[in-house]
């Protein structure tokens, strides 16, 4: 009877430990479904920081070297730009069931610039947008409906970043002007893009989106996107959703992004030389910390790193690698 009841006991074990949510040191990829929304509360105004930057590599490859018996030099140029900026986001007409209208204002834009060459005449085209204001509507999926009054920005911005008209034709100077689209067109990314919203997310879930690649010259770069609830967080602000990411190269970026510029020009500095960007490789994670009892965003952090070939204006010598590795962060402000 005794031999009966340690085996009875030693099966009971098993299955226990079997059921806990740590077994054998994995997360259960099923259990309880979290419902996420984006919410606003009548009259709270809340502030976010953005900060955008990246350190810029480009490889020449090797440089010929005027005696035949010495090698020639590895030439690499490094530069490096960054945008800060605060936006307070207030709401107009507030629907729990539909979409919120919501009016966005740039509080505060600045711009950091360095290079080893010339690179720009003047202020940054973005820093123009200190002040300037946008309304848009969101569901409490986190998909923005109306996108109309950010886009026209965008291009109205887009127009400031070019030279006063001269002999020399449309030339645009260097902007920030994808980073500010990285940040206010995809706001709520990672909850909009939740395939069926209403049924709730699981811990360990994953889901796809699609984001874009600021990048120093004009080109439109795509990133695919994998998110995963990794955890919920009991903290005394609330439920924390702990959203990691992992990005890849995309093959196209969607034809209804926006487009600062329009018509024939050409870009100063050496990434207006330069031309036939392709993206070689993207790598990069990032984690977002989203308040389920508020239903806004705390604050994420993506970074990754982006390998692009260049080609020279006559198509001879190696072709130039250039390095991008970016950080973007999102952190709501006391």
């Amino acid at each position: 009877m005794k031999t009966v009841l340690n085996l009875f006991t030693i099966i009971f074990l098993i299955a226990l430990a079997g059921c806990e949510p740590g077994a054998e040191g994995k997360k259960p990829l099923t259990g309880k479904r979290n419902l996420i929304t984006v919410n606003f509360q009548e009259g709270q105004t809340l502030q976010y920081k953005f900060s955008s930057s990246r350190d810029i590599e480009v490889d020449w490859g090797q440089i010929k070297s005027g005696s035949k018996s010495k090698p020639g030099k590895h030439k690499v140029d490094k530069s490096s730009e960054s945008m800060d900026m605060v936006v307070a986001y207030t709401p107009v007409k507030i629907d729990p069931h539909g979409p919120t209208t919501i009016n966005a204002t740039c509080n505060s834009v600045s711009v950091k610039r360095t290079s080893p060459g010339r690179q720009g005449t003047g202020r940054d085209a973005v820093e123009t947008l200190r002040g300037a204001s946008f309304t848009f509507t969101v569901e409490p999926t986190g998909r923005i409906e109306d996108y109309s009054q950010l886009e026209k920005l965008i291009k109205e911005t887009g127009e400031r970043a070019f030279r006063p008209k001269d002999t020399d034709g449309r030339v645009k100077e260097p902007d920030m002007i994808a980073d500010f689209i990285a940040t206010q067109w995809f706001l709520w990314d990672s909850i909009s893009s939740i395939k069926k919203p209403s049924k709730g997310v699981y811990a360990g879930q994953s889901w796809n989106s699609k984001l874009s690649v600021p990048t120093p010259m004009v080109t439109r770069k795509a990133r695919d996107v994998i998110y995963t609830l990794d955890e919920i967080r009991q903290t005394e602000k609330g439920q924390l959703a702990v959203i990691r990411s992992s990005y890849s190269p995309a093959d196209s970026a969607p034809e209804n992004w926006p487009k600062p510029y329009s018509g024939r020009f050409q870009m100063s500095g050496r990434f207006g030389f330069l031309r036939g960007y392709r993206l070689l490789d993207l790598q990069g994670q990032g984690e977002e910390l989203f308040n389920i009892d508020t239903g806004q965003t705390e604050r994420y952090n993506q970074q990754y790193q982006a390998k692009v070939e260049a080609s020279l204006p006559i198509d001879i010598g190696p072709k130039p690698l250039i390095t991008i590795k970016q950080n973007l962060i999102m952190e709501l402000l006391k």
